[in-house]
């Protein structure tokens, strides 16, 4: 599958080096344009190439946007049309400044500014390090560290699933967008290691 990156920091580069080893195709970009992602793509071989953001949205069959909260309005509605896009981001008021979300899930103003766009929510509550290491294929899916997903499209979200599979995590459905408030920093899920099993279990207490 071809999928692009929107985003070049600790999330976005670990999930290019993920998703290249597992043989997928990856545009990756940043906003600060590609010439400076020639070290990383380097590093990550042959199977990544550094874009620009229209060009790495454009590029992908799923794209995903691994960008601070606070610019999620940047994202190229046009190239995304049509599109799965997965939202790792986390809406953090130190450094996004002040969003009114009206009461909303952080992933519903970004499905309102891409409204051609199948937005899931998913690899927001995992560090960067534990995705790194944590996937294990060998595992049965129940016994594997969960990532959590969201959406509105049933189908977008079982394509998202199939990718979380394949890089050897376990994931786990919480609901529509408006729900994917439980994956939210602060929540009793946001950055816990866990199975799905084990995820499964508190979710239902």
């Amino acid at each position: 599958m071809n999928i692009g990156i929107i985003g070049a920091g600790n999330i976005g580069a670990t999930l290019a080096r993920l998703f290249a080893a597992a043989g997928h195709k990856i545009a990756i970009s940043n906003s600060r344009g590609p010439e400076t992602l020639a070290n990383l793509v380097s590093q990550l071989g042959p199977n990544v190439t550094a874009a620009t953001v229209p060009e790495a949205a454009a590029f992908g069959e799923v794209v995903i946007e691994a960008i601070p909260y606070g610019r999620y309005q940047s994202l190229p509605t046009e190239s995304l049309k049509g599109k799965i896009l997965i939202s790792a981001a986390n809406y953090y008021p130190g450094r996004d400044g002040k969003i009114d979300l009206g009461g909303r899930a952080q992933s519903e103003l970004i499905a309102e500014h891409l409204p051609a766009t199948k937005v899931v929510k998913a690899f927001n509550t995992i560090w960067y390090r534990h995705l790194a290491t944590q996937g294990n294929p060998d595992l049965p899916v129940g016994e594997r560290r969960v990532i959590f997903i969201a959406g509105d499209d049933p189908q977008a979200e079982e394509s998202v699933a199939e990718l979380i599979k394949g890089i050897g995590f376990g994931p786990l459905d919480t609901g529509s967008l408006a729900d994917s408030k439980i994956q939210e920093p602060g929540t009793a899920i946001y950055n816990v290691d866990m199975t799905v099993k084990e995820a499964q279990a508190l979710l239902s207490t």
